[in-house]
This record gives C-alpha cells, structure tokens and sequence, in this order.
C-alpha cells in the first residue's frame, strides 16, 4: 500500500471557463456603464422625477450585480479522499458538532425532525466524539416530548443500523425501503427495533393529553357502540407522508448539485454560509467556543458531552444561521463549501405559491436585519473579512431592498407606454444597443447557467417568474416590516406556515399555482399582473385606431419588449383569475380588487 502520511487530505481545482467568463463579465459592465451614462445626459424634460427614477431604479440593478460577481469570479471544485483521511487519523479524529434547527412543530411536523436527529445520531463518526444538538427558537412542550420518544428509540435504531450498516439511517427512509424478505436474523432483531417506535404515534394528541392531566384534570375512557365520527385515513404512502419530490428533489437538487455556480464562487474566498437550503458548511471544531451567547433552554443536547460549556447559534433573529455564520468569519474562521455527490440529507420545500413568498418574506426581512445591525457585513465585517466576503453576504443581506427598483420598472415603463411617452432610446438610436446587450446578455447567461446545472429551459422560465413574484411581494414586505419594527410599529403579521398541505397535493402534481389562500402579497401580485395587461392592451388598442402601430415600435419598443415578458409572466395568475374553477383559483374579491386598482393606475396616467 502507498504511502499516504504527506497525501493531502483533498484536493483544489478551477472550474473551466473562468476566462471566458471573466471576459463576458466585463462586457456586461461596459454595457452597465453605457446605460448609466445614458441616464445621466438624456434626462426627459417632460417626466424628470420619472426619468431620475429609472437612473436610480438602473443604478441599483447594476449594484446589485456587481455584488453577484463574488458568486462567480472564481469558481472551483473540492474533492475529499475519506480513505486518507480514515488511514492517517483514524484515532485523531476532532470533535464534531451538529446542530439541528426547527422553528414551529405546526410548519415542521416532529415526525420529520426527529427522523433527522436520528439519521444524524447514526452517523458513522467515534461516538464520544460526535454531539448531536437539536435548537428550537420556540421550545414548544410538543417537541420536547417528541425528543424524548426519539432518545428511546435511538437506543435501539443505533445499535441496528451500525450492526448491518442501514444505509439511509433514516428511520422512515429506511422501513420505506426495507425488503420484505429480510435474513432471519436481521428480522428478529428489526421486529424489536419496530417495537420501540413510539415517537411514531400522533403525539400532537398525546401532549395535549399530557399537558391535561399535569394540570390536575381526570378524563375517562369512553366508547360508545355508535361511534360520534370517523377518521379518514390515506390509502397509499404517498398519502400518508406526502414526499415532495419536483421541488424538494428537484429543483433543490439543482441548486446544490457539483455545478451550483453561486455556492462554488463563495467557496473560492472561504465563504461556507451556514443558511437553511441543506448546504454543507465545513467549520473547526472549535469554533463555535468564540461565540459569546447564553444557552437557552431550547438548546437539547441529544448525544455525547459538550466540547464547551457555552455551545450553541446566535439567536434573536430570523436567520440565526446567516448570523452566527458571519459571526464566526468576523472572529477569523475559515469556511469550506463542500458538496458530496451522496447528500446527507434533503429539505422540505413549501408546495404553494403563498408558503414561498412566507418563507422569502422571512428569509429576506432576516438578512436585511442583519445589515442594519451591529453584525452587519460591511461595518463589522470591514477589516475583518476580505471584500469578497462582504459582497457574498450582501447579495443576502440586500435581497428586499432589490423591491423598490423592481416595482418601479415594473409599474413606471407600463404606464408610460399607455401615455405614449418614451424613456428608453428609439429602435434607430444608438443607445440601444447597450440596453439590447444587457438584456439579452443576462439572460442568456441565466438560461445557460440553469440548464448546465442540470435545469430545464421551463424551469428556467419559471424561475423568472417566481424571481419577479418574491420581489414585488415577499420583498416588499419585509422591507416595509423590519422599518416598522424600527420605529416601533406592528408588522403585516405574516408568518412561515405548514410546508404539508395535502388538499393542494392534486393541484401540485398538476403543477398548477395555487392562488387561492388570504393574502395581501397576492393582492400586490395580481394588481400589477392587471396594470401590465391593461396597458398592453390599451396601447395596442389605441395605436390601431389611430394607425401608428409603426411608429409606436419605432419608439416604443423596449417598453413593449418589458410589458409583454411581464404580461407572459403573469399567464398562470390570469389563468387563476378568470379561468380556473377549482379553489386553487384566485379569490373573486381579489380579482376584482385588483382591477379596480389597475383601472385607477390608468385613468390617473392618462388624464394627469
């Protein structure tokens, strides 16, 4: 056997392509500044406040993207080689800690938690050296007792899986997948594995029992001949678990494959964000000792001691993970992003239009949080990271601000096609050309970029739809929250809710939208897809009647160009509207509330 002791332990290589890259890159940016210098020696005399408007709205665009550049300047690849690793320290290896997060046991059911704080307990790591914590930012009674039924029955299902090497250690992947025909032996002793699968009842009912009787009240058994009512109960596993599988395995899949161009450009400066999407973020072991917080009692050590007597995430915010990630960089630790073919685990995505926005709206008001912090990036980070570091986490920590700049290019250009007046170049100018180049520029990299990971050309085009859904909804209100929060108002009260809806399970299968819950962000949504069709349609109207459709292309054409993607983009909100019968539909009072809204928008451009 070779030997290994001076190996090294994993291996570093570029992604192809980063010179093509690069060189495109700085063609985008020349074409960026042409757009800005434009802005700045052609302002309208008819509509200044509206042309300043769009400088400011295309200043922020061209920000913002050059902040993505620290996703993609450098990409590269990690490779390990566990064999070395195993051979030269297999009785040095460190200490690991896994943390486990969960917010609310109604979003995320303790039946799916604790199957990942088993699967992690299992893990094939020393013992005394793995601590496996589970972090609740509410530590409901609900989940405490589900811990405890899984800290039983991890007695048993750890023993199993490391006696016949189980492999997913999954309680519920595995007994999904388990052969009926089972060695006698391994049937024996799986049958009392099954025994002590308590945590596997309801235990929604069961603590609420609990909690009853510890408060001093009695119940009685009773059961009647004729029963007062009858469950319902599903009649295939689909039914019964709901497995998720376009989003969750599909395009999550996407965005953590070997190809993922922004997790691979953040690992190139060190930048292993700790963030909810299942992402592998390599830290020394001891690095959670330079956090200074207090434990809280939420915080259950489920297996082996502490390394410290202070462990755990920063909390007080939404995105306690992005916090506490940036907080250790702050401190001079080193990140590695690292994607195994074979995952550790998956997430569970939320199958409705109204849960993503939730969780977007969630996501980005955390982020924007963290900027306008002490944590934030740019001042606390200043000094402390490199410059690279702070743009991959403004990126984040500026998601909802990217609402202002597009509600304005969504609404401003719309109307003023309906009024006629022009605030882009004409088809004959040359300052065209740079809009054209950026435009198709940008998304033809897109496109590509998606497809090369592993995407399709509709799930690319429904990427760009839910990109324009979360920034003129999810986006707007968590800006608008966290700004209240800071001058002490109440906030929109909007919240994460279940990512488990089996009524929608039909409609999600048929890959339809559903539009039909309570909320104010799909007003947003549907008040602009209304405004966009209106004004198309009035312009087109308009023009035939007084036979200037010519000359409305010559001087009109990127703002037809804008109004009609957003038009094509909003089909399925149409469809929902007008068309569809069944209760993914949107809702009549939002219908007509947003066509009152879009009418008004008109009428006051056309006559004001």
């Amino acid at each position: 056997m070779a030997n290994t002791s001076h190996a090294p332990l994993f291996e570093t290589t570029k992604a192809k392509g980063s010179f093509i890259y690069k060189l495109f890159a700085a063609s985008m940016f020349v074409g960026i500044v042409l757009i800005w210098i434009y802005r700045a020696t052609h302002v309208s005399e008819h509509g200044r406040l509206v042309w300043i408007g769009m400088f400011a709205a295309e200043l922020w665009f061209g920000f913002y993207w050059i902040l993505t550049q620290a996703h993609r300047w450098n990409r590269v690849y990690r490779q390990t080689f566990k064999d070395r690793l195993s051979q030269r320290y297999e009785n040095d290896l460190p200490g690991v800690d896994i943390f486990v997060c969960t917010a609310d046991p109604t979003i995320e059911p303790p039946m799916m938690v604790m199957n990942t704080v088993l699967s992690v307990m299992a893990y094939d790591y020393p013992p005394e050296k793995l601590a496996v914590y589970l972090s609740d930012d509410a530590g409901p009674d609900l989940t405490f007792y589900a811990l405890l039924e899984a800290s039983n029955f991890s007695k048993h299902w750890i023993p199993y899986c490391k006696r016949f090497a189980v492999e997913p250690r999954s309680p519920e992947a595995h007994f999904r997948s388990v052969s009926d025909e089972l060695e006698a032996n391994q049937a024996q002793h799986l049958a009392s594995v099954k025994m002590g699968l308590k945590y596997g009842c309801p235990v929604e009912d069961v603590i609420t029992g609990l909690s009853i009787h510890c408060r001093g009240w009695k119940s009685m058994y009773f059961n009647p001949e004729r029963k007062g009512f009858l469950g319902v109960a599903g009649m295939t596993l689909d039914q019964t678990l709901v497995q998720h599988k376009r989003w969750s395995e599909g395009d999550l899949q996407i965005f953590l494959s070997k190809h993922s161009p922004v997790w691979i450009g953040l690992g190139r400066i060190n930048l292993g964000l700790i963030m909810g999407y299942c992402v592998y973020c390599l830290w020394s072991p001891n690095c959670f000792a330079t956090l200074y917080y207090s434990v809280i009692p939420s915080l259950y050590l489920l297996k082996g001691d502490p390394l410290f007597p202070q462990m755990g995430l920063k909390y007080g915010c939404p995105v306690e993970d992005v916090i506490t990630g940036l907080s250790i960089h702050c401190r001079g630790w080193k990140s590695m992003y690292f994607n195994p073919e074979r995952k550790g685990f998956l997430g569970v995505a939320g199958t409705t239009l109204d849960q993503t926005l939730v969780q977007h709206k969630r996501w980005s008001e955390g982020d924007l949080q963290i900027f306008l912090s002490k944590h934030s990036p740019v001042w606390n980070g200043l000094g402390r990271i490199n410059l690279g570091l702070i743009m991959g986490y403004c990126v984040y920590c500026l998601w909802s601000p990217n609402c202002f700049a597009t509600l304005y290019y969504s609404i401003i250009p719309s109307l003023y096609l309906l009024k006629g007046d022009p605030l882009f170049p004409q088809v004959s100018s040359f300052w065209i050309l740079p809009f054209v180049y950026v435009i198709i520029g940008e998304h033809a990299f897109s496109l590509a970029e998606y497809i090369w990971s592993g995407g399709t050309v509709l799930g690319w085009w429904n990427e760009q739809r839910i990109w324009l859904y979360k920034r003129t909804s999810s986006y707007l209100f968590a800006v608008v929250d966290t700004f209240l929060k800071l001058v002490g108002y109440s906030v929109s009260g909007l919240s994460s809710q279940p990512k488990c809806l089996t009524w929608t399970a039909q409609r999600y299968e048929q890959e339809k939208m559903e539009f039909g819950a309570v909320s104010p962000m799909f007003t947003v949504l549907s008040s602009l897809a209304m405004l966009n069709l209106f004004c198309l349609a009035l312009m087109v109207m308009k023009a035939i009647r007084a036979g200037r459709l010519k000359s409305v292309h010559e001087t009109m054409a990127l703002h037809i160009l804008l109004c009609g993607v957003l038009v094509l983009i909003n089909l399925p909100l149409y469809s929902a509207a007008f068309f569809r019968k069944d209760k993914g539909r949107l809702l009549s009072s939002v219908t007509l509330k947003s066509i009152l809204v879009a009418l008004l928008l008109c009428s006051c451009c056309a006559f004001l």
